[in-house]
């Protein structure tokens, strides 16, 4: 708002409110006049020589009404060199002094190329007399405004180091001795919305058409604690790096909210702009990113032939000649450099480690943060698990979406869902984060069918992945492209020594690292320093550094440099990846009180952390998810685990149901009830385990049964849901029918032969009703199931401990359904059966005791066996919490275990799955876990499949681990095998402790 309360600040750009005339008492000789600009709510940026002996200063505001208000000024800084002056307006209330909070810091910017300017001053040739003064003998003169619009090179004025500001001139320069520019002098010059320099002199020989301001860009050679100040006055940039760099020869255009858009896309769009914000918010906390001191990591426009033309990418129009765009910045600019590319579309090049994942996150959280309404949301997708050929870009992000944000599974739009109805509505930002983690021989097709929509995205990858895949299929149209530059010794060096223990010797602070990073920087050619500034160039390395050497007792980064340990840089990285597991799950108490996640031993989380590495190589993935553990095992071996589980939970409840029925309802003793439960038991478990064995390999077909995204409530179901009623009770009739018909014939062929009929089987009419009983009661479960879900609201975390709750309760609310569907009617119709009743065993107590015993045999029967066949929580429970740990390959609380690494920052979450921190370190512990855990198909333990020990090649010259994927000739997927499925109990375990 301008001094006198009138309007609000523009948001960017010159505000004729904030202008100022800086008007200057000295101690001798006439006072002076000059220009300036409220660039924050307490501080004015004038030229110095303006104020530099002047012993008041009063500045002078405009009124929305024409008038002017004035009130003091106070110098608070200056630089004579650079002709800049900062001013501290006075607090003075009475004459209109601005409110601090009501204006907004101004932005700065340095020029590369010609651009057009403008600014707003005071000059001597805008002199006027005041013809409505009242003062008829004596009337008073003022200066009136001047915009001056023109254009500016950053070419002239080299040596001064100055703008030359080309405008119009004034038509009369009646004084020679006076320049008619005479105070214009501290005017900002504008630019694009940002300040660029501030007016400083009007040289005579250059003409009427041109004067001098002082650059912005040259402020920097201003000593760092000058920069501080001005950073703090005024809002200045830390470094020249963080200035945005101009010209921007299509500005950004803001994504404003569309007028039409319906409150239904705005909602959903806020809501996932918030989850997405406090997710990576939270991940980036654990993953310490800036922990204490970022890494300054760089980019560049990339020197590879592998972008487009320069005209295309700012769509420039037909027969402009189009400039390259200035793209060189560090992380905390990468939003400005990606929305100064007019097209949006950007592409990311890095090698392994490079900082690719951190620059995905730093921009999302970054462009979050300025979002407006009705902005894009940046969301970030693994694209290791597209397949292109199968699957087209729009519905592999409509899953993916689903799988990490239940809610936008709500029923909306043409697509069926939400997150079908935000991509229709250009609402999502795409940040493809591993092109080069698609499967070879997709990448083709993946370009292919990127160049089939220009919606605007980030795409990250590996250059030399990316390079051949252009060379082979062509750019991708209309993106610029970026390349991550290799650390210098100056980028981590502060991030080495503040993440270290202090050593302080003479009075100075120093750490372990000291002789280190002086070895990298006097002899950088020595050949141990070579190799580590070598491994040392990728921000992965130098992390893992830190974290290994943080402190370690007999650890010294000194160790490094040492080349009878490391001859080469291979063995560097090998020897940091290596370390970093026994580094972060030190066991070392650290006092009363330690809980067990700081005790989990080395040896032990190594191991499983192997085994999962190893199964995510084996799946051909990144993505570590709950529901896909055990996966890798032979669909045969799946099939007997969940059979023998279902077998047991239906065979022992309905064989200890039998017991209290045989013993109230009949005359025989303990030992007929005893052999009845047993035969009972054996035959109607087997009969369990080989239907939900075989339904669970029918139905998963030896693909992982996915999560269910809803939830169940009573009055919650919705349209969609509530269609499936009718098939899913058709489903459930059948199934019942012949479930209960196999079951009449073992107790009436195989279990009455035997000699434990007890009489209570109902003769004809029993076998008749029990199947239809059976059948329309799983039928109406199903059905039941089907009318009360709905989908999963925003308040559900994306978290894996929260979908895999949900699902654990659905489960347990299926288990409930069936036993008062089935319980409640059995007991009734068992109840009003003749048969042999004991005088304390009247109708009614005995259908209560008969439907409790049905009610918790159809829990337990069908329920859960329905859970285990049908379900990814079954599958979970089956698999992850019971064979796994049983056979050693996976602690028993696994939830807690993946949770516990990542806070240590071993892995990493993306939504509902785990990735490890880094594809190279789950790559080396794939490689270390193989030649260990892989048994051949066959099963003989202790022997490595030579074919299949898990070690991808390594590309010649390349110190990253190779990310070479197999592709089958049906265009599928492939893996190594690390044989999981053979595993026998107990191999290679240690202890459990």
């Amino acid at each position: 708002m301008n001094p006198a309360g009138g309007r609000a600040a523009e948001p960017d750009g010159l505000d004729a409110g904030r202008v100022v005339q800086v008007l200057t008492t000295r101690r001798a000789g006439p006072g002076r006049r000059g220009s300036g600009y409220q660039v924050s709510g307490h501080a004015v940026l004038t030229a110095a020589h303006v104020v530099s002996d002047a012993v008041s200063v009063r500045l002078r505001f405009f009124t929305e009404d024409g008038g002017t208000t004035e009130v003091s000024g106070e110098p608070v800084w200056a630089d004579a060199a650079m002709d800049i002056a900062v001013l501290r307006i006075a607090r003075d209330t009475s004459a209109g002094g601005p409110g601090a909070a009501e204006v907004r810091p101004v932005r700065f910017a340095a020029i590369t190329q010609p651009v057009e300017c403008e600014a707003l001053g005071f000059p001597r040739f805008r002199l006027r007399l005041d013809s409505a003064s009242t003062d008829r003998d004596d009337p008073p003169w003022y200066r009136d405004s001047h915009h001056a619009r023109g254009t500016t090179t950053p070419l002239s004025y080299l040596r001064a180091g100055s703008l030359e500001i080309s405008v119009a001139p004034p038509e009369y320069d009646p004084e020679p001795d006076r320049s008619p520019w005479e105070g214009m002098s501290g005017a900002a010059v504008w630019s694009g919305g940002y300040v660029i320099g501030v007016v400083s002199e009007h040289h005579r020989f250059d003409g009427l058409g041109r004067f001098a301001a002082s650059q912005v860009k040259r402020w920097y050679r201003l000593a760092p604690d000058r920069i501080s100040a001005l950073n703090d006055l005024i809002g200045l940039p830390a470094d020249a790096d963080r200035l945005t760099q101009l010209p921007q020869l299509s500005p950004p255009r803001p994504e404003t909210p569309e007028p039409d858009d319906a409150p239904e896309v705005r909602e959903a769009a806020g809501k996932l702009a918030r989850e997405v914000s406090e997710q990576w918010r939270r991940e980036g906390r654990w993953q310490r990113v800036g922990d204490p001191s970022p890494l300054a990591v760089r980019f560049g426009c990339t020197e590879r032939n592998v972008f487009d033309h320069w005209a295309n990418i700012r769509r420039a129009p037909f027969g402009t000649v189009a400039e390259p765009l200035p793209l060189d910045g560090r992380l905390d600019r990468i939003v400005e450099v990606y929305e100064s590319v007019p097209s949006r579309r950007l592409v990311v090049l890095g090698e392994a480690g490079s900082g690719k994942t951190v620059l995905t996150l730093r921009f999302v959280l970054d462009r979050l943060k300025a979002r407006a309404a009705g902005d894009r949301v940046p969301v970030i997708f693994g694209l290791g698990s597209w397949d292109p050929v199968t699957t087209s870009l729009d519905d592999w992000l409509c899953g993916q979406l689903v799988r990490d944000y239940p809610f936008l599974d709500a029923p909306a739009g043409k697509r069926g869902n939400l997150a079908g109805l935000l991509l229709d509505e250009d609402k999502i930002l795409p940040v493809l984060d591993g092109f080069d983690e698609i499967a070879s021989g997709l990448h083709g097709a993946a370009l292919r069918a990127l160049n089939r929509t220009t919606m605007p995205l980030l795409l990250t990858t590996r250059p030399a992945e990316y390079s051949r895949v252009v060379e082979d299929n062509g750019v991708l149209t209309e993106a610029a492209v970026i390349e991550l530059a290799d650390l210098t010794v100056d980028d981590y060096a502060d991030y080495l020594h503040r993440g270290s223990r202090p050593v302080r010797e003479g009075g100075e602070d120093s750490t372990a690292w000291q002789p280190v990073l002086a070895r990298l920087r006097e002899e950088p050619d020595g050949p141990g320093a070579a190799n580590l500034a070598q491994v040392f160039a990728t921000p992965l390395m130098v992390a893992l550094a830190r974290t290994v050497y943080r402190g370690t007792p007999g650890r010294r980064p000194s160790d490094l440099l040492d080349v009878r340990k490391f001859a080469s840089p291979e063995a560097l990285q090998e020897h940091l990846l290596a370390a970093f597991i026994p580094a972060v799950y030190d066991p070392t108490p650290t006092g009363r009180g330690t809980s067990r996640r700081r005790r989990r031993h080395p040896e032990r989380a190594q191991r499983w952390l192997g085994y999962l590495a190893a199964h995510l190589h084996e799946l051909d993935t990144r993505d570590l998810a709950w529901w896909e553990l055990g996966t890798t095992m032979r669909l045969s071996s799946r099939m007997l685990v969940v059979g023998f589980l279902a077998a047991l939970a239906f065979g022992v409840t309905t064989g200890i149901g039998n017991l209290p029925v045989d013993l109230l309802a009949t005359e025989h003793g303990l030992g007929f009830a005893l052999g009845r439960g047993l035969a009972v038991g054996l035959l109607h478990g087997l009969l369990a385990g080989l239907v939900f064995g075989f339904v669970y390999g029918f139905v998963s077909g030896g693909a992982p049964r996915e999560p269910s995204r809803v939830r169940l409530q009573i009055f919650g179901g919705t349209r969609q849901t509530r269609d499936t009623f009718l098939p899913r009770s058709l489903l459930g009739l059948g199934f019942g029918l012949l479930f209960a018909l196999v079951l009449v014939f073992l107790d009436r062929c195989l279990v009455a032969p035997l000699g434990f009929d007890d009489g209570l089987d109902g003769g004809l009419l029993g076998a008749i009703l029990f199947p239809l009983e059976l059948g329309l009661g799983a039928g109406l479960v199903l059905g039941i199931m089907a009318w009360l879900e709905a989908p999963i609201e925003i308040g559900s975390a994306v978290s894996a401990s929260e979908l895999l709750s949900t699902n654990r309760k659905n489960v347990v609310f299926h288990m409930l359904v069936w036993m008062l569907v089935i319980g409640i009617p059995a007991g009734l119709g068992f109840g009003l059966l003749s048969g042999p009743v004991g005088v304390l065993m009247p109708g009614p107590v005995r259908g209560l005791l008969a439907g409790l015993v049905f009610g918790i045999e159809a829990a337990f029967g069908g329920g859960l066996g329905y859970g285990l066949s049908f379900t990814a929580w079954g599958q979970w429970v089956a698999l992850s919490r019971m064979w796994l740990p049983l056979t050693g390959r996976l602690p028993w609380a696994v939830i807690a275990f993946l949770d516990d690494a990542h806070r240590r920052g071993v892995l990493r979450q993306a939504g509902a799955v785990y990735q490890f921190r880094h594809a190279r370190l789950q790559d080396h512990l794939t490689q270390v876990s193989q030649p260990h855990h892989a048994f051949r198909r066959s099963g003989s333990p202790g022997r490595a499949d030579p074919e299949h020990t898990g070690n991808r090649p390594r590309p010649e010259g390349r110190l990253d681990s190779g990310n070479t994927r197999r592709s089958r000739p049906d265009g599928t997927h492939g893996g190594t095998t690390h044989g999981g499925a053979n595993w026998l109990p107990g191999a290679g375990r240690e202890s459990q402790g």
